[in-house]
């Protein structure tokens, strides 16, 4: 994916060059070399795709402004009816310029050119030490915690199309972009390589 393709990101991701499995935990590095911003960005399109359950994910962040490690699914229908129709669930989502804050977000058609409907907790450590992030998903609600503290509970009186795109399969991301909308104008090339160390992803449904 070229840089400036998706949100107006820097890096560009390699094919598999930046990410890797080590003592069986995954690792995805973003890098500054040759005068590039590169990166590692995976998922389960294809290959794991459910709808509802408990999602949880233990991981390192990685450090640096510029940064913007994000673990989260996408409506497996993108490709068909676009985005943000398709539904967007952040478990995850961290900027380097504002370090320690975590987000959690939902983006779907009625909350399209914002993001209204998020929820943002500070956390200690999130470099050095493991934490774990999760989402409980299901027919009527979807709350996202860290470390089992509730950051966001999200369900419509009312849903429709436009507000809960959500009963159909979902595939999992694991990126780190560098710059771009959220990420922010300015990087800190010190800080390269960095690195997102997931240590384990868990699904549990009914």
């Amino acid at each position: 994916m070229k840089p400036g393709t998706v949100n107006n990101e820097l890096q560009r991701y390699t094919d598999g060059k930046n990410v890797e499995v080590k003592d069986g935990k995954l690792i995805i590095e973003a890098r500054h070399e040759n005068n590039e911003y590169t990166s590692g960005r995976i998922n389960t399109k294809g290959k794991r795709e459910f709808t509802y359950g408990i999602v949880k994910m233990r991981a390192k962040l990685p450090a640096g402004v510029g940064t913007w490690p994000a673990l989260w699914m996408l409506g497996a229908d993108v490709k068909e009816v676009g985005w943000p129709a398709c539904g967007e669930l952040d478990i995850m989502e961290h900027v380097g310029k504002q370090p320690g804050f975590i987000h959690s977000s939902i983006h779907n058609p009625s909350g399209y050119g914002a993001t209204p409907y998020t929820g943002i907790v500070e956390i200690k450590n999130p470099y050095t030490q493991f934490h774990i992030y999760s989402m409980e998903w299901t027919k009527d609600f979807i709350t996202f915690y860290v470390d089992g503290k509730k950051i966001y509970h999200y369900q419509p009186e009312q849903k429709n199309i436009k507000n809960w795109p959500f009963d159909k399969p979902f595939y999992l991301i694991f990126n780190i972009a560098i710059g771009g909308n959220m990420g922010g104008s300015k990087v800190d090339n010190k800080c390269f390589p960095t690195d997102m160390v997931v240590d384990w992803v868990k699904v549990y449904q009914k």
